[in-house]
């Protein structure tokens, strides 16, 4: 969770699946460099695809990581994100934080922030401070890639985003 995701998060399971997709659907581009995390996400085969396919694979990617934050807030009950501090990186800084479930029990949670067009973004969020979400989404999206191209990454992104979060049927923000 990030800062700017968690300040906007009171009474997220209150508001519903729709008003969550609704309060995150802006905010997601805004805090997350959707292009960069697109690219690793997908790999070499980044380099190969026309702009009108990079364009349609980011759409669906930022649906999806719309998606992703819409059902994890749907079990928010109170938690605390706190930063730790910073330490500069060679792809940017990592902000090590921890949210504190109601219990007291922290859960490392850490954010590679990249130099976006815009200012710092989220290129990157690691779970225990060393597994890699894009990893695991590369990962996930290699064989989809190995066997349907790109078209079917695109339709896979927006499936499980329609799963997670059936508000996000025809949602878009326009890039």
């Amino acid at each position: 969770m990030s800062p700017s995701i968690a300040a906007a998060s009171t009474a997220w399971p209150s508001v519903g699946q729709q008003g969550r997709v609704a309060r995150l659907a802006p905010v997601v581009p805004r805090v997350f460099d959707i292009p960069y995390m697109t690219q690793l996400a997908i790999g070499p085969a980044w380099a190969t695809l026309p702009d009108p396919q990079r364009r349609q694979v980011m759409q669906a990617f930022e649906r999806y990581v719309t998606a992703v934050y819409a059902e994890r807030f749907d079990k928010y009950s109170g938690e605390r994100l706190e930063v730790i501090g910073e330490q500069p990186t060679s792809y940017g800084t990592m902000v090590k934080t921890q949210i504190v479930k109601a219990s007291g029990e922290p859960v490392t949670l850490n954010y590679l922030m990249v130099n976006a067009s815009g200012g710092p973004q989220i290129g990157d969020v690691y779970l225990s401070g060393t597994i890699s979400e894009l990893a695991a989404r590369r990962a996930d999206f290699s064989s989809t890639l190995r066997t349907q191209g790109v078209p079917g990454l695109i339709a896979a992104l927006n499936n499980k985003a329609l799963t997670l979060a059936p508000a996000l049927s025809g949602s878009s923000s326009g890039r």
